[in-house]
């Protein structure tokens, strides 16, 4: 039916499942799949007398529920899985007990967008809603005029509003914030910042305001308020000003932990790292400390910046084999891709870089090489490979059974030249695996004791061929006692 209809709008959501998506086909018909990891397609209900798209819809999703919630005309419909529903029949009869908010726009006009704006400290929202070019915040009633036609992107703590030309983020101003650079404010905060700045120009006021705080004992709280709004802003003199302030009024606190402090210049530094324009990452300090650093780590991998991936994982002193070791392995899977350059260059170049790396296993990269079609790069990269058991399989894999046999004799592991020889054996017809067993004297001798006990009647075809009289003898006698 997709196929037939097409796709006439589409909607990301988010649940416990995963990631997933909705459509609305030309026949005015809705699938969604809840994860789209493990694709499931689902068709919802038919809405009765659906004859035109509605004039909006969404994805609601709670209790491992996903619904869709859509408006035609002053209808509101709900879609679950097995029925459709009518929730509104007039405006005035939505069922609330209580009226949460009006607004009036005074603009005729349906808007283009509305969408919730986070407050994280408070959890209230607001709604932001935009038409050509004017954008209003209904709940505290500040308006906007826009230079250009703008897309809103709601997020956890605010709204991005992104143009052809412009990239802005709307959001509530954090509190402590609000405390240091209100006009003529008293707050500790403002006055560590003002004390510091007084300082630097060796002035004898930056006494008076230290005094104050510390008449006051609220010199810890000052500290901890210019660390929190310097997570807040964009701008790196800014995020400089007020750390300062925090690192000159620690210095009169005996025994600050010195913790925060520390862990907000590394945090801020690599914030500033991922939102130059040249990266293009312009995270909130409230969205990083929420993806955590392991999930940004991830997508600059994904966009290939491993240098700045590396040296963040450097910087942040993390685990090798949660960091670097990590994004080596995924550049060097990006490495053997690459068509323009001979195998042993990929090679050499790859193992120039990972050396005896911990936590890199050259097998995978091998098997990345050989699932591009590069079957003697990958050969090459597993002689770099220096467990075994790690190149046997993707050496069976490649139909390069005697190379395997000769790694895992190499080896010294008798349960892994087992395996190779049984593999043989079912691979290769008897006179063509006899034969190569004839050049392994190791797996042979191995393959002999397996037959031993296992395939009495193998044993004697293998005396045969070798004209051991003397253990086709043993072995008659021995078959003439059993």
């Amino acid at each position: 039916e997709v196929l037939q209809n097409h796709v006439l709008e589409a909607k990301v959501f988010h649940t416990e499942y995963g990631t997933g998506v909705a459509i609305l086909t030309g026949a005015h018909r809705f699938s969604l799949a809840t994860n789209i990891e493990d694709l499931k397609l689902r068709r919802m209900p038919e809405v009765p007398g659906l004859q035109r798209p509605p004039s909006c819809w969404a994805v609601l999703s709670q209790d491992r529920v996903t619904i869709v919630l859509l408006a035609v005309g002053q209808d509101l419909y709900l879609l679950d899985n097995t029925s459709c529903s009518v929730v509104v029949s007039k405006p005035c009869s939505f069922p609330l007990q209580e009226k949460l908010c009006e607004f009036n726009s005074s603009i005729r006009s349906p808007p283009k967008q509305m969408v919730w704006c986070m407050r994280p400290r408070s959890r209230q929202r607001a709604v932001v809603v935009t038409w050509d070019r004017q954008m209003m915040v209904v709940g505290n009633s500040a308006e906007f005029v826009l230079d250009e036609d703008s897309y809103l992107v709601p997020e956890l703590d605010g709204v991005r509003i992104l143009s052809r030309t412009s990239h802005e983020f709307l959001h509530e101003i954090p509190e402590a914030s609000q405390e240091i650079f209100r006009i003529a404010s008293m707050a500790p905060g403002a006055l560590l910042l003002e004390a510091q700045k007084e300082y630097e120009k060796e002035s004898q006021k930056a006494d008076e305001y230290l005094r104050e705080i510390k008449d006051q004992k609220l010199l810890p709280e000052a500290v901890s308020q210019c660390i929190e709004a310097a997570s807040y802003e964009h701008e790196p003199d800014t995020q400089k000003s007020l750390l300062r302030a925090a690192s000159f009024g620690k210095c009169f606190i005996d025994k600050f932990p010195p913790e925060n402090f520390v862990r907000m210049c590394q945090d801020l530094r690599v914030l500033n790292a991922i939102r130059d324009y040249q990266i293009g990452i312009p995270l909130t300090f409230t969205q990083y400390k929420r993806l955590t650093i392991e999930v940004l780590i991830d997508r600059l991998v994904l966009r290939r910046l491993y240098p700045l991936a590396i040296r963040i994982c450097e910087y942040l002193r993390l685990a090798e084999i949660q960091g670097v070791s990590r994004i080596l392995a995924h550049w060097a899977c990006y490495k053997v891709q690459q068509k323009d350059k001979s195998d042993e260059e990929v090679a050499h170049a790859i193992n120039q870089k990972l050396g005896d790396t911990p936590g890199i296993s050259y097998s995978e990269i091998a098997t990345r090489a050989y699932d591009c079609g590069r079957t003697e790069l990958a050969i090459k990269l597993l002689e770099y490979e220096p467990r075994s058991g790690e190149q046997v399989p993707l050496l069976l894999k490649m139909k390069r059974s005697k190379l395997a046999l000769s790694k895992a004799i190499e080896s010294g592991d008798t349960d892994l030249v087992y395996t190779i020889v049984l593999h043989l054996k079912n691979e290769l017809n008897r006179g063509t695996f006899f034969m190569m067993l004839q050049n392994q004297p190791v797996a042979l001798s191995l393959y002999r004791q397996f037959c031993k006990h296992q395939e009495r009647e193998t044993l004697k075809d293998l005396y045969n061929q070798d004209d051991n009289h003397q253990e086709l003898g043993n072995f008659h006698v021995h078959s003439s006692y059993a």
